[in-house]
């Protein structure tokens, strides 16, 4: 089995964030986006992974650093990595055949934006798996339709008209990659763009009107990090789920602590320093931040940070980030001063 991950976008709706760091980097409850979403999907398939690709977007902006972050993940899961570039955003699809050598046997595609919460066995009669999941508001979303055998007939993006509550989130599994494969090349051999950009739903409408079989696999939650709102929301999620799992350490053995109180679930990172401070719940405070005479819950705050006399809520501070105020809901990026 293989895992493509395509990861190039830039990000911007998490802007300041993404500014410095590239959107899938960013952690959440302790770990990057797309560390934890690789993770919990080798999980989820049970089997061994022969291989991760990750199609990357400027190299400039996607340093030596973050490649030797993926290849420890990938190793991790002991598997070969793989490191494409797009270097033009032209779409998911696009996207997809940057990693074109990869692109062969059974394979699952995930975007790098998402995080999920699921448990179930793939269905050995189908050709692909759509992961979804059930929204009160499909108008909002790319939906799948099905026929009366649960099969995906149709991928219709927000129907004005009910088609169905089941949204796609953006990962898929393929028994063979190369069939997708082939239907992509296709699309960009005939120049079918949709805003400008080729996108996998157009390989895959072409597998469909072949015959091929596509199944839904619902997970149990989806989790965006789309913006700076859902992505602290996304943090306090998680944080619960890992509490409940107790698989990972949340608190660091070399939290020093000083007059001060952790309320669970939380994230507290290596070396971090608490003084008369009330942390939690649902924080996470990256590796080496000192917190002062504040209260932070339903926050996250990265490495290198200094809080000092806070009042934080829904907070999300960047690293080497200087904070000295009575602010509430704040959003600050990297390298910021706020006195």
């Amino acid at each position: 089995m293989k895992i493509i991950v395509p990861m190039a976008g830039r990000g911007s709706r998490l802007r300041p964030h993404s500014l410095t760091t590239p959107k899938p980097l960013i952690p959440v409850a302790g770990k990057p986006i797309v560390h934890r979403l690789v993770t919990d999907i080798a999980k989820v398939l049970k089997q061994p992974i022969e291989e991760v690709a990750f199609v990357l977007g400027d190299p400039a902006w996607f340093g030596d650093d973050v490649v030797t972050s993926l290849e420890e993940l990938a190793e991790r899961l002991g598997a070969k990595s793989s490191i494409y570039y797009q270097d033009k955003p032209l779409g998911t699809g696009h996207a997809i055949m940057c990693a074109e050598p990869s692109l062969d046997g059974p394979a699952v595609i995930a975007y790098a934006d998402t995080l999920i919460r699921a448990e179930f066995d793939l269905d050995p009669h189908a050709d692909s798996v759509i992961w979804t999941k059930e929204v009160s508001n499909p108008e909002a979303y790319g939906v799948v339709k099905l026929n009366p055998n649960n099969q995906i007939i149709e991928l219709v993006e927000k129907p004005e008209n009910f088609v169905s509550n089941q949204a796609v989130i953006g990962i898929y599994y393929f028994k063979d990659i190369g069939v997708l494969k082939h239907k992509l090349q296709e699309v960009l051999d005939e120049n079918i763009t949709n805003g400008g950009e080729y996108q996998i739903n157009d390989g895959i409408k072409r597998m469909m009107a072949e015959g091929f079989i596509f199944k839904t696999g619902t997970v149990d939650e989806w989790m965006d990090c789309g913006n700076k709102a859902i992505t602290v929301e996304t943090n306090a999620k998680m944080l619960g789920f890992l509490q409940q799992d107790g698989k990972e350490q949340l608190i660091d053995p070399t939290v020093q602590l000083e007059n001060a109180e952790i309320i669970e679930p939380c994230f507290i990172g290596k070396h971090v320093k608490l003084s008369n401070a009330t942390i939690g719940p649902h924080v996470s405070v990256g590796a080496y931040s000192i917190i002062e005479n504040a209260n932070v819950k339903n926050s996250l705050i990265q490495t290198h940070t200094i809080i000092k006399n806070a009042n934080l809520d829904r907070a999300m501070i960047g690293n080497h980030v200087s904070y000295n105020g009575d602010h509430i809901s704040v959003s600050i990026g990297d390298y910021s001063v706020l006195e």
